[in-house]
């Protein structure tokens, strides 16, 4: 891994936590993601499920972690199923985690290699009553490929018919998306990172570039400090192609008197950072372009403040549409009628500002978190308002991502990459 070794007693505290939840007489069980097929003996890299890191650390495949608090034997309240690794693997791949290792990266004493998976599963399952399946519940989750997690848990549930099932997902909703100050500090190390790439593009675009140019100048940074790579799949948006909201061919010129939306963040030990900025191409904004971005700057500062405990996600929004709407009216962009005759399921605002405004973020980009659930102290979430203008040529977004706090205004973990529009134009120059 490139990144650091991050201090197991995160992984110890998160599985101590989650246990805390399971019902008497029960087990989990979470897997690695699969290494997915490309063609041929090719692959996609490898990208651990986040449940299993979250709970152990434990970053390679074919591995498979079972929680059990009640267990009658001590050893087997907590298990790691590992790959078994020899001299031929460390020679083709690398070696992969010893059980040794394995302790120092989770935790976790009892480690068994994978051949011994079934038998052992046989004698636990004799012991308890419910077992919790992994299932991904998020509200954006549109998954059609079947997982590993979703083969264990059908070999799992056709085995041992007669357990009860429960649910670890509501349990990990509620867990993940309130963080430790050890993944805050890992978050904050992904958007300093991210703070890098921006401050190096800021010197390397003028007229006659390409998206994928700046695309490499942030990559470049982000190997450089660490990263695995992009958090996300990068947008580079020139002129109107900023119009379009996942924007991700990055294949055009970028021209003279255009702005970029950039929509670029860095992981960090599995952790994310989402940032959005808007510049301009010949480094400086037209009046026109200016009077928007400070707009959408507005809005931004404004709707930063209500991320507070006990907010709900869906009244913030409406709350956010109101400061939108005001905003959209000053720049003449829509009138009064507009708004009297709105339909309030579509609101006249969002012709230019049509996404939310806030994600919750993590292990994920879009991560972890139940939305008609209060938000709480030291959950992460972006602020990221827009406005899209077809007719002008132009679309701008910036974001930020903040933790919110017991009191007070959230803390800002982009507050080092800059954001105002003469601050933007004095670096470019």
């Amino acid at each position: 891994m490139k990144y650091q070794p991050i201090d197991r007693e995160l992984f110890i505290k998160n599985r101590k936590n989650f246990m805390a939840q399971m019902k008497p007489s029960s087990l989990a069980v979470f897997n690695s993601n699969d290494i997915y097929p490309i063609s041929a003996d090719s692959t996609m890299p490898f990208e651990q499920h986040r449940d299993i890191f979250y709970l152990s650390g434990v970053d390679q495949e074919e591995s498979i972690l079972v929680l059990f608090p009640d267990c009658p034997k001590e050893k087997h309240r907590e298990i790691l199923f590992l790959k078994e690794t020899n001299e031929h693997i460390a020679v083709w791949e690398g070696e992969k985690l010893t059980k040794e290792a394995a302790l120092k990266t989770s935790g976790i004493k009892t480690v068994y290699w994978l051949q011994d998976m079934e038998k052992i599963m046989f004698e636990i399952m004799t012991q308890c009553d419910t077992v919790y399946i992994n299932t991904n519940e998020h509200y954006r989750a549109n998954v059609e490929t079947e997982t590993r997690e979703d083969r264990f848990t059908k070999w799992l549930t056709a085995k041992y018919p007669a357990h009860s099932v429960a649910k670890s997902n509501p349990i990990l909703q509620r867990l993940r998306s309130v963080k430790d100050k050890t993944e805050l500090d890992l978050i904050q190390h992904a958007c300093d990172i991210t703070e890098k790439g921006f401050r190096r593009i800021l010197g390397f675009v003028q007229p006659g570039v390409f998206e994928y140019e700046i695309e490499a100048e942030f990559i470049h940074e982000f190997l450089r400090n660490r990263s695995k790579g992009f958090a996300y799949t990068p947008i580079v948006a020139s002129g109107s192609n900023a119009n379009v909201l996942h924007y991700i061919e990055n294949n055009q010129e970028c021209k003279p008197g255009e702005l970029i939306l950039l929509d670029v963040g860095a992981e960090y030990a599995n952790y994310k950072s989402d940032m959005s900025r808007t510049i301009p191409v010949s480094g400086t904004f037209t009046p026109r372009q200016k009077e928007v971005y400070n707009a959408v700057n507005r809005v931004k500062n404004e709707a930063t403040k209500m991320l507070v405990p006990g907010t709900i996600w869906a009244d913030y929004h409406v709350e956010v549409g109101k400061l939108m709407t005001s905003e959209l009216l000053g720049l003449k962009l829509i009138d009064k009628a507009d708004v009297q005759n709105e339909d309030p399921d579509w609101p006249a605002y969002k012709k230019y500002f049509m996404h939310g405004t806030s994600h919750h973020m993590g292990l994920d980009t879009h991560d972890y978190g139940i939305l008609t659930e209060p938000m709480q102290a030291n959950m992460v979430f972006t602020v990221e308002p827009g406005i899209y203008i077809p007719a002008e040529g132009f679309g701008i977004r910036l974001e930020d991502d903040v933790v919110i706090q017991e009191s007070g205004e959230p803390f800002n973990l982009m507050r080092n990459i800059p954001i105002e529009a003469d601050e933007i134009e004095e670096l470019m120059n």
